[in-house]
């Protein structure tokens, strides 16, 4: 598909408008139309309902609108790693990791790893985990921090370690001003505000399996697109929300934290292409190792498959 047709399309979606699209995209208005007609015409579908002012989507416009800003993202941060890769004189890594991981004390990772390899540029992109697995096979990025189980061929996984999971409130909740651990059942009476909205599936199923493991139903208040809204949601008393324990470091002074009555775990998982033992990828794995150990988290087994 012509990427040249996806930006069009993308520019009248937010415009609504073909004149004002065609303003911002520095073409004249017929072009652009035509355009759009081809797009509609390859696709087999009508993208716009012109019948309403301003422009809206139809259904399959909405479909393609979602897909489109994701493929549009994704060429862009290729390029950019591209052209970094191109005027950079030092060996590169570049590192997917989902958002909740940086509580999960990957930045202090990342800080030794920058002592231990001062010769790599690193290079940091925020990606869901089946984002990550994708990017991973397509070289676009070398290493990922996620926390959702796969099986692929091309990529090795390595469970880094399991992190408790625990409830999050708002700070003038009841069960807030409650001590000791809180049952999944007690959890499944209250509004749960899950993440991410998508792609799926992704922490939030996990979260609603928790429930469902438990034979408890959950009742969703709110898809939130990542972790940082979620618990914004939770401090406007929107509901609750299950997080990994390292989430704590977020915000503490309108959010309150309770343990779960039940040992229920997340993992961390680092994921890297298989058969890939470049000299990144091992002092990375070496960095993981030692930095554990200070912490006093178990090493992870398949980091000996590099010793």
């Amino acid at each position: 598909m012509d990427l040249r047709l996806l930006r069009y399309f993308v520019a009248i979606a937010d415009e609504g408008n073909f004149n004002r699209a065609a303003a911002r995209l520095h073409i004249a208005q017929p072009p652009l139309s035509r355009a759009i007609q081809q797009l509609e015409s390859h696709l087999g579908s009508t993208l716009l309902d012109r019948s309403t002012r301003p422009l809206r989507l139809t259904a399959a416009g909405k479909l393609l609108y979602v897909q489109a800003l994701q493929m549009l993202s994704r060429m862009e941060d290729m390029e950019m790693m591209m052209k970094a890769a191109a005027t950079s004189k030092r060996r590169q890594l570049v590192i997917g990791f989902v958002a909740s991981t940086i509580y999960a004390r990957l930045p202090e990772l990342i800080r030794e790893y920058r002592k231990a390899a001062e010769n790599v540029e690193l290079v940091m992109v925020e990606s869901t985990t089946l984002e990550q697995i994708t990017a991973l096979k397509e070289g676009r990025i070398d290493v990922g921090f996620g926390r959702i189980r796969f099986d692929d061929p091309a990529v090795r996984r390595i469970v880094l370690r399991n992190e408790q999971l625990i409830a999050a409130f708002p700070i003038d909740h009841p069960l807030a001003r409650q001590s000791g651990p809180v049952s999944i059942r007690e959890l499944a009476r209250e509004p749960q505000i899950i993440y991410p909205r998508q792609p799926r599936p992704s922490y939030a199923d996990q979260v609603i399996s928790l429930f469902r493991d438990h034979a408890v139903e959950p009742r969703i208040a709110h898809e939130a697109r990542e972790l940082q809204i979620a618990i914004g949601l939770v401090a406007a008393e929107e509901g609750m929300a299950i997080v990994p324990e390292s989430v704590r470091r977020a915000r503490s002074h309108d959010v309150a934290y309770r343990e779960l009555v039940e040992p229920v775990t997340s993992p961390i998982i680092m994921s890297h292409r298989f058969g890939d033992h470049s000299p990144e990828i091992v002092v990375l794995t070496e960095v993981v190792a030692r930095k554990y150990a200070e912490w006093g988290y178990a090493r992870p087994t398949a980091i000996h498959d590099f010793d």
